[in-house]
């Protein structure tokens, strides 16, 4: 094989959406998040840093959640009626994709952020919004798992993971409350925001783990049964 032919292969493999690379997108991210809020070490490392990692881990997020929106499938079915509907699976995703994007937006401003206007308007409205989108995404994606398996089925790894991960989600939600800035510059909660985040990461994470692909066992698409998500 001459590498005019190997190239194209390899540019495939890299742009061919997978539910491993979802899965290891959403540990990585969860990774970075869960170091930038663990206990002690922004008097470590400095905040500066911790915003760095949650800026990377932000990109990562925003990866697999794209990979996970390709795998979802088409967006709406044909219903009996002749009418068009969303599917949930789909809607899952998208919301959960469009809170990333929202992330990036946050975390990018974290960065630079030096008046209480910028951590206000820049900073938290953007964070808030997308753990909406999360909270959004989780809720769906428990309903879908249901529709696929059914409300209580603690023996699959797939329900096991959508549990988490909408766990993560709420976590995410408490954090934005508790990060509030008010009009003095105060964070409402400090010990909630950064908790929050670190116990949704850890969440994330282990949700992404359970969802990762075994070869002696069959891959579950992403589409049928939720993934993991931010």
């Amino acid at each position: 094989m001459n590498a005019d032919t190997a190239a194209p292969r390899g540019t495939s493999w890299l742009l061919t959406p997978t539910l491993e690379k979802q899965c290891w997108g959403f540990m990585i991210g969860s990774t970075l998040f869960a170091v930038g809020s663990a206990p002690g070490f922004v008097d470590w490392a400095g905040a500066s840093v911790a915003n760095l990692c949650f800026f990377v881990g932000a990109w990562f997020f925003t990866a697999a959640a794209l990979v996970q929106l390709r795998l979802s499938g088409e967006s709406a079915i044909t219903t009996p009626s002749g009418g068009r509907q969303f599917r949930p699976e789909w809607l899952s995703a998208a919301s959960q994709f469009i809170g990333t994007l929202l992330f990036n937006v946050s975390t990018a401003a974290a960065l630079h952020a030096d008046t209480i206007t910028e951590e206000r308007r820049r900073v938290w409205t953007p964070d808030a919004a997308g753990s909406v989108a999360f909270l959004v995404s989780g809720i769906l994606a428990v309903i879908v798992c249901a529709h696929a398996l059914r409300i209580w089925a603690p023996r699959s790894r797939e329900w096991w993971a959508t549990q988490l991960n909408l766990l993560g989600c709420v976590a995410f939600g408490a954090s934005a409350v508790g990060a509030y800035v008010t009009t003095s510059g105060a964070t409402v909660n400090t010990t909630v925001a950064v908790d929050g985040t670190f116990i949704g990461a850890i969440c994330f994470l282990v949700s992404a783990a359970l969802s990762l692909p075994h070869q002696q066992r069959p891959t579950v698409a992403a589409g049928a049964t939720p993934a993991p998500q931010v």
